[in-house]
């Protein structure tokens, strides 16, 4: 089998190629040659020791001298004596005023001191049960103000076991039904270790 020969270009095709080469546009510009290439590099930064020793950077201070004066310690839920202050006046308000004065003499009234929460609850039904039966308006219930038996549990105790649970049964049934106003007693009449209830007509 012959072999082709190499093939050579001729002077006319040779000239036309250079014509050609002439017209063309590279798909690659030429790398720019490194000397060329000084402004771009970027010059390293001198490092200027210019950090102060420690005590000079901590500067003096007194603990708790820039911290904002705390919000009031709230409790999750607000006392009794706040609620019923809040409470709307159900009665005649000539009368619930002259009552949160001390000035209306109650006809009746219990005293739970030394009572147990199982004891006191259903002396207390009996008593506003009763005393609504008989025709009474004003009754006076003492729970006393209670003692701290707080035992640092995750819930905590509030003072006066009786003085809280107290509203909370004048609200329910069956005492919801005959029970008018719920409010405090004047100093006169045991302050904050009584209540005064105002019964409905019967």
């Amino acid at each position: 089998m012959k072999r082709r020969g190499k093939k050579t270009l001729s002077d006319e095709d040779r000239s036309l190629w250079e014509e050609v080469k002439k017209t063309t546009i590279p798909l690659h510009a030429q790398p720019m040659p490194l000397q060329d290439m000084g402004e771009l590099v970027p010059k390293p930064i001198e490092r200027v020791e210019t950090a102060k020793p420690l005590r000079q950077q901590i500067k003096e201070f007194s603990l708790g001298s820039k911290a904002k004066t705390p919000p009031p310690n709230h409790s999750l839920m607000p006392s009794i004596s706040e609620a019923l202050k809040q409470a709307p006046v159900q009665m005649d308000y000539k009368k619930f005023a002259k009552m949160r004065r001390g000035k209306l003499a109650p006809e009746a009234r219990i005293d739970l001191h030394g009572m147990t929460v199982a004891q006191a609850h259903p002396v207390l039904t009996d008593f506003i049960l009763s005393s609504h039966a008989r025709g009474l308006r004003l009754v006076l219930v003492i729970t006393g103000k209670g003692k701290d038996r707080d035992q640092g549990g995750p819930i905590p105790t509030p003072i006066g076991i009786l003085k809280n649970q107290l509203p909370h049964w004048l609200r329910s049934a069956p005492l919801r039904l005959v029970v008018m106003q719920v409010t405090e007693a004047h100093l006169s009449h045991g302050g904050s270790g009584a209540y005064y209830v105002y019964l409905r007509r019967s």
